[in-house]
Formats: structure tokens, sequence, C-alpha cells
């Protein structure tokens, strides 16, 4: 696949999402379902053009229409011979048919189809708005681990800068050199660290490139994603809030489009349904070549090919519909019913995700307000068992100790802000408002 050039500055999570959805393969089928439709449509108004139909035919028959033989003996006798009609006929002929009337078959056939269009349309739309979840997914997990690398990075430093620290510490007598060698192989553990979370991203950034159909360098950082998510996050009630029970007519997702042309095209059917019972009215016109003719007596005295026609009108009325009308019309009830089954289903489990995300919103702002005191204090506990360390009253374990559970707090505030941003989204997924 081809891949667009970056943009200039990092992709924000809208621009991805946007991308992604551009690019995958199902967008096509948009134009594939209106081009279909329209087709069809067009296919059908042409019932009203008149159908014209050429036929030949040659028979032999067992037995024609012939003379009474008092009067072919009658005739006969007056020198007049009577050969009657062969048993072998011929015809070539043309007919043409020109509906006048139809009882609305062809309009309701035409409203149908477009119907069926919309409904495959609206399911196409419901699996590429599924694509924003799996684009959440993996933009989350790139800013998750772009934000354990920043932290990577400054743990790195705080272990380098103790480490010659120590390093002096023993050129001076005053600390062991397995205490440096200790705070060394820490290092070189978080370097390690760094070099798996430098694959993840590469492999988290190729995908999230391939998905998109361009190239991702550079993501949206959390700090400009949370001033957005902010607006997002005022709107959201709490999870006690009673409005979590009345929010079915402003759910804007693409689903509750899918329900409503799924109804519509019941309701198409059922007006065909109507539509069959109607008449149907039409012309017709017919001629031929060929033997015998409509002139049957002329044509029992002389044995020659003809010119015939006949025009006319038709009505027709099939009342063979009424034979299934009762359970045809149960049968659209029953898919009617079963439609807003699935739309009170999708409301109700849509109604317990929000709630379940509001929940996690509410849990994560309560725990990132305890971060920043975590982290000073964890922050000012290092600072004293540094200090501890160079006048010998604590070992190297002790302050490892202490970096490690600094550099957990920290990596603990990044998890929670960054987890409440994408509750924060995955709650605009889920009502698309």
């Amino acid at each position: 696949m081809m891949l667009l050039p970056a943009w200039a500055t990092g992709q924000t999570l809208d621009e991805c999402q946007r991308a992604a959805e551009r690019n995958y393969p199902l967008i096509r089928q948009y134009g594939l379902i209106e081009k279909t439709t329209e087709l069809t449509v067009a296919n059908i108004q042409k019932g009203w053009l008149p159908q014209l139909s050429a036929s030949a035919q040659a028979t032999y028959q067992s037995d024609v229409t012939a003379w009474p033989d008092e009067m072919k003996t009658m005739m006969s006798g007056m020198g007049i011979d009577m050969e009657g009609l062969k048993k072998a006929q011929y015809r070539i002929g043309i007919d043409l048919q020109q509906t006048v009337y139809d009882g609305g078959a062809i309009s309701s056939q035409k409203n149908i189809t477009r119907e069926q269009g919309n409904v495959q349309s609206a399911q196409t739309e419901v699996s590429l708005y599924a694509v924003r979840r799996r684009v959440n997914e993996m933009f989350f997990s790139l800013l998750m681990l772009e934000e354990q690398m920043l932290l990577n990075r400054d743990l790195q430093e705080l272990l380098a800068a103790n480490e010659r620290k120590l390093q002096a510490m023993v050129k001076g007598g005053t600390a062991a050199e397995s205490d440096w060698q200790n705070v060394r192989a820490e290092r070189l553990n978080v370097v390690q660290q760094a070099t798996n979370l430098e694959s993840q991203k590469r492999m988290l950034t190729a995908m999230l490139s391939t998905f998109c159909g361009m190239e991702v360098k550079e993501i949206q950082r959390s700090e400009e994603l949370r001033v957005k998510s902010e607006e997002f996050a005022a709107a959201i009630p709490s999870a006690g809030d009673s409005s979590l029970f009345t929010f079915h007519s402003s759910l804007n997702r693409p689903e509750m489009r899918l329900f409503d042309a799924q109804l519509r095209l019941a309701d198409a059917q059922e007006r065909g349904l109507n539509a069959a019972l109607m008449p149907r009215l039409g012309v017709f016109a017919q001629g031929y070549y060929g033997y015998p003719g409509l002139n049957m007596f002329e044509d029992m005295m002389r044995h020659r090919w003809s010119l015939n026609g006949v025009i006319g009108a038709r009505l027709t009325w099939n009342i063979g519909a009424l034979y299934t009308r009762k359970n045809d019309k149960a049968k659209l009830k029953l898919q009617r019913e079963v439609t807003e089954s699935n739309r009170e289903v999708f409301l109700f489990n849509n109604r317990l995700e929000q709630i379940q995300q509001q929940e996690e919103i509410a849990r994560y702002r309560k725990l990132m307000a305890d971060d920043d005191e975590i982290i000073m204090l964890r922050s000012a506990v290092r600072k004293a068992a540094e200090s501890k360390l160079a006048h010998g009253i604590i070992d190297v374990n002790d302050l490892l100790r202490e970096i490690n559970q600094e550099n957990a707090a920290r990596v603990q505030q990044s998890m929670h802000e960054i987890e409440m941003l994408k509750e924060i989204y995955d709650n605009k997924f889920t009502t698309n408002n």
C-alpha cells in the first residue's frame, strides 16, 4: 500500500480516524452500492417502455378445422374444390405490449430497491464506524508508549547521575565498587527496557500508518489532547445522573440510522403488497406472417401465407396475492419487531457502556488528584536517600528502591492520565456526540 506524506505536525486522533475511514477498503462499497441501486432502479423504470417480442413457430396438428362433408359434397358439385386447412402450419410474428396502469407496482419496486440500498449503506457505515475504536486502541497505546519512553529517559539520567557520584565515591574510598556496579546494572536494565519500548513503538507506528494510509511519524502529545478532551468531559454526566435513561433521541450512532432504514424498508415492502393487489391495464398489438391467417375460410380454400394483425386492450387482476397476503404482512410485522428489539438491545448495551465509562473517568479523576502529591513525596524521599547514601547511612539497594518507587509513581500518573483520556474518547465513540 502506498503511504501518503506525513503532515508537518503530529497527527491528532480525529485526523487518524478520518484518514483510517478514507483508507479502509470498505469505503469503496459506498460508491458500489449507490451505482448498483441506481442501475437497478433504472432497469425497473424500463417497465414502462413498450415490451416487444418476436417469435416463430412451425406445427403439425393431428386434426384441423374442416368443412362438413355435406358442404364439401355440395361445393364439389358446383365445381369448387374445398381442400380445407393443412395440418402443417407456420407463423412468424411480433408482439407489442404497453403497460398503461400497473397499480403502483413499478413505483413500489423502485422504492423497495432504494430502501434496500439505504440499508446496505447504513450497514457499511456501521462497519466503518467500528474502525474508530481500532484507531483509538492503537493511538492511545502509542501515546502510552511515548510517555513511558520519556519517563524511561528521565530514569536513565537519574541513574546515570547517581552512577557518576558513586564512581567518584569509589575513587575517594567512601563507597564500595559493588555499589557502583549495582547502580550501573540497574541503569543498563532500564536501557534494555527502552529498547523494548522503542521496538513496540515502531511496530504500533507501522500498524497505525498502514491502517490510516499515511506515514505517521509523530502523534499529538497528551498535553494537547488533554485540552480538547476536557470539552468532551464537561458534557459527560455522572454515572448516577438520571439523564442516562433519556438519551435515546440524541444518540448519534450509525446503528440508529441502520434501524431506521430497516423500518423504512419494511414500510416500502408493505406498500408493495398493496400494489400487488391492484389490477393491471395495458394495450397490445400482435402481427404475424404465416399460414393459416385470421381469415379461416379464405385459408381453407387457398393455401397461402398472409399478413395478420390484432390490436386491443387488456385488463388483468391477479387475486393470487390474497392467498399469501396475511402471512406476508405477519412476516413484515415480525421483521419490524426484530428491528425494534435490536434497537432496544443496542440502546441498553450502549447505556451500560456509558455508565461503565463514566465511572472509570470519575475513578481516574480521583486517582489523579493524589498523583502529584505522591510524586512530590517520592521525589523528596529519593533525594533524602541520595543524601543518606553519601553519608553512609543507607546502602545502595535502599537508594535503588526509592528511585524505582519514584519512577513507578510517575508511570502510574501517566497511566492514570492517558487511561482517563482514552475513556473520555471511548465515551465520545459510544455516543458519537
